[in-house]
């Protein structure tokens, strides 16, 4: 019997200074696994540069790998060796997980909210039905 509930979904929240974007998660295990991670608190990052094509870090602990050989778009993330999260601003090719895509985003917007060097980024989730 349906009662009209609707199921909240998760968007993941990624804060940079004074900009936030949001991504819509993918469904696969590596993403469910990072939703239980974050789901208290979230998490702050101090993130580096990758391959002159996104923003990487290590994270605290290892999520369940999805890999498939994929080619990145800006605005996508993903899992890197179960243990990295890559936030993508340029086209990169590799067997990797996607976990959560930010959507009608550019280059250019990515490049210009991340800069050069080093960056701080907190993720989180906000639930909506």
């Amino acid at each position: 019997m349906d009662l009209g509930y609707v199921k909240p979904v998760p968007a993941l929240v990624i804060d940079v200074g004074d900009k936030k974007f949001y991504a819509t998660l993918k469904a696969n295990s590596s993403a469910e696994a990072f939703i239980q991670k974050l789901n208290s608190s979230g998490i702050t990052m101090d993130m580096y540069d990758y391959g002159n094509s996104g923003k990487e870090c290590d994270l605290p602990w290892e999520l369940p790998q999805n890999d498939e050989l994929i080619t990145t778009i800006p605005g996508d993330i993903s899992l890197y060796q179960g243990n990295k999260i890559i936030i993508y601003y340029d086209k990169f090719t590799d067997n990797l997980t996607r976990l959560a895509e930010i959507g009608n985003v550019t280059k250019q917007k990515l490049l210009n909210t991340l800069g050069d060097g080093n960056v701080t980024v907190k993720m989180y989730l906000e639930w909506s039905e």
